[in-house]
């Protein structure tokens, strides 16, 4: 029972955080931290530990993307929507893949452990998105809608089915943050290209 009282608490700490995500609003950063708290324990109770030292990772960049979103643009300014561009991609990529592999290895062989490769790899993608949303590029809500897509029928097979539903929101959350994303993106883009700034 208890469980089932923290899931619910984290599961709305989630939905609320990522609905202000989408709205570009600096409030979803501490409301996350207290769903990732709370997911750290869920996690842990399931056996998905990949998740559980996910959970702290994204503490630590949800700590950062407070930060950053409010200091961390150009000249000490807020950072505006942005693609992520071929650099980006390509560091992200060695660094996941190497994460990858030492997760998975690492937690393959613990007690109660669940698909720890398949959960590695999730945890190694939310990573990647968490960390492109710190920096307020777009593509991050592909990556989550593609993760979520993946999560629902995990969590459902886990007996997590407060967390699936929350899974689900979290899907249309993210197809709705890529719409409001991509606006933003187009207003800023047009501000740069009206004033000269824009490549």
């Amino acid at each position: 029972m208890q469980m089932n009282v923290l899931e619910a608490v984290g599961a709305l700490a989630g939905a609320v955080s990522v609905y202000l995500s989408a709205r570009e609003n600096i409030w979803n950063w501490p409301i996350a931290i207290v769903n990732l708290a709370v997911y750290v324990i869920v996690f842990e109770h399931t056996g998905l530990y990949s998740d559980m030292g996910l959970q702290v990772v994204f503490l630590v960049l949800s700590v950062y993307g407070w930060y950053a979103w409010l200091h961390g643009g150009g000249n000490q300014r807020e950072f505006t929507v942005r693609h992520a561009s071929s650099r980006d991609w390509f560091d992200a990529a060695v660094v996941a893949f190497a994460f990858w592999a030492i997760l998975a290895r690492n937690t393959a062989g613990l007690p109660g452990v669940a698909m720890p490769y398949l959960d590695s790899g999730l945890a190694t993608v939310s990573l990647v998105a968490q960390w492109m949303m710190t920096r307020k590029m777009l593509e991050n809500w592909i990556l989550w809608i593609l993760v979520d897509l993946v999560y629902i029928p995990v969590y459902v097979y886990k007996g997590l089915p407060l967390t699936a539903a929350l899974y689900a929101v979290f899907l249309a959350l993210a197809s709705l943050g890529l719409h409001a994303w991509w606006r933003s993106y187009r207003v800023v883009r047009v501000a740069e290209l009206t004033s000269g700034t824009g490549r």
